[in-house]
């Protein structure tokens, strides 16, 4: 716990003192951003290093490789629509890249079209260092809390949304947290949140990179989200696809039994066709009911902190 309350600090000194030394990677027009807080930290700077050393590079899908300093891309409600709360937006990418345009920028353009203050935290990948992601995604949450005034948000109204490897680490920030100190909801989407996932040959590289080539049976059950769930556990929407070969839907029916084992609450929904990696795609034959299902999740959750 020593240790734990040594890292949190080093999160929030970091961010109350933010640089702007080095320049985003991703323009405001490729990000469709209002605002792009550059180098919250980095490799120097952050308690943990991932190590990398080449340059981060933009490839043809606009998805980010080698992320060794940490930026977050602010999307602001208007104030005419804005219902007062905020999420914290984490891509996915398999913990080898970050697909920042469809499970970031387009989700956080969506978010800031129903009144939803949203955040999209390039995070640096952990190249085998477990915390190097855990400490950026927290970033990003307290960065959005301590700045509330100036995001017109409530700071008891932030959640957190995450895809695929994102997902899996949101789940894994929420319960790195203390209690008092975790988003009041998660958004989890065609999550990665399993160790039975993790083992299976399509994912033992993406867990391999998050906890290192030499992984042990004790590292899988600390990193299956399932078993950390609580009675303290956010209140938590999963979204899957059947169709999903990728990662199996299972990962988000396991984590879904888990919650309501422990009587947290929680809503499911599996649609029957979309391949892994819908979100953001509108040409995506459930799109439409996918985002209402999000606008109603959020709706609620405001009504139930009013």
């Amino acid at each position: 716990m020593k240790r734990l309350f040594l890292i949190l600090l080093q999160v929030a000194t970091a961010v109350g003192t933010l640089s702007a030394q080095n320049p985003a990677l991703y323009t405001a027009e490729q990000s469709g951003a209002d605002q792009i807080v550059t180098n919250i930290w980095n490799n120097a700077t952050a308690p943990h290093s991932n190590g990398i050393t080449v340059d981060e590079n933009i490839n043809h899908k606009l998805d980010l490789e080698n992320s060794t300093q940490t930026d977050l891309y602010i999307y602001k409600a208007d104030k005419s629509i804005a219902t007062g709360q905020g999420v914290v937006v984490v891509p996915g990418g398999g913990y080898y890249k970050l697909s920042m345009l469809y499970d970031g920028f387009k989700i956080a353009q969506y978010l800031r079209s129903i009144g939803v203050t949203a955040i999209v935290v390039k995070y640096r990948l952990p190249n085998g260092v477990r915390e190097v992601p855990i400490e950026d995604a927290i970033s990003g949450l307290r960065y959005m809390r301590e700045q509330a005034d100036c995001l017109g948000i409530d700071p008891q109204q932030v959640g957190m949304l995450g895809c695929s490897a994102g997902g899996h680490l949101v789940a894994l920030a929420t319960h790195t947290l203390a209690v008092e100190e975790r988003p009041k909801f998660n958004i989890l989407i065609y999550p990665s949140t399993s160790g039975d996932m993790w083992s299976n040959y399509r994912l033992q590289n993406c867990f391999e990179r998050l906890t290192g080539k030499w992984r042990t049976q004790v590292d899988i059950e600390n990193n299956s989200c399932e078993n950390l769930v609580s009675t303290t556990t956010p209140p938590t929407l999963l979204m899957h696809t059947h169709e999903d070969t990728t990662v199996p839907s299972t990962a988000s029916t396991l984590y879904y039994k888990a919650l309501k084992r422990y009587g947290v609450r929680a809503a499911l929904y599996l649609f029957p066709a979309g391949a892994h990696g819908w979100a953001g795609h509108d040409e995506w034959e459930y799109a439409a009911p996918a985002k209402r299902a999000i606008a109603d999740w959020l709706e609620i959750e405001r009504q139930r902190q009013n």
